[in-house]
């Protein structure tokens, strides 16, 4: 029976997997997402979304904390500086996951994860950009609709005109 037991192992050892997940979630920071396997991905979403949560509060010990878990200065910074800003009034749920397909060599179930709130195609606020104007060519219904009848001119006529 398997009561209780609610962490994934993901095929390794404790010391293996702590550091797999370290260097995923400082990966995750810095780059705001990446691809990985979906057993991976949830068990990453574990690990980081209690760091995020401790990031709100810029302590000493928070950031300690933190760099125990994930051995890596520059993602601690990271994280404290630009991302605990971005999801302080956010109550939760900071990393989304979106499924990919198989991957080609072993079909394992592929997706990416990322920071919900550096997504900008889902967050819809891309930056302005000016609407690209159709060139549409004009039916013959159209242009007969539209277009006055053109007055045309002879050589004589233009003969009458100088003299």
């Amino acid at each position: 029976m398997r009561h209780g037991k609610k962490l994934n192992h993901l095929g390794r050892k404790p010391a293996h997997r702590k550091a797999m997940l370290s260097n995923m979630a400082a990966s995750l920071i810095l780059h705001k997402r990446i691809r990985t396997t979906l057993a991976k991905a949830k068990a990453l979403k574990v690990y980081v979304e209690p760091l995020i949560t401790k990031s709100k509060d810029d302590s000493t010990n928070s950031r300690r904390v933190v760099f125990s878990y994930l051995k890596d200065k520059y993602a601690v910074t990271e994280l404290f500086r630009d991302i605990s800003v971005k999801v302080a009034d956010r109550p939760g749920g900071y990393t989304r996951i979106l499924k990919l397909g198989n991957r080609l060599g072993d079909n394992a179930e592929m997706c990416m994860i990322e920071l919900v709130d550096y997504n900008d195609n889902m967050l819809g606020t891309t930056k302005d950009t000016k609407k690209k104007a159709t060139r549409r060519k004009k039916t013959t219904k159209d242009v007969g609709a539209t277009a006055e009848p053109k007055a045309t001119k002879t050589v004589a006529d233009e003969k009458n005109n100088e003299e």
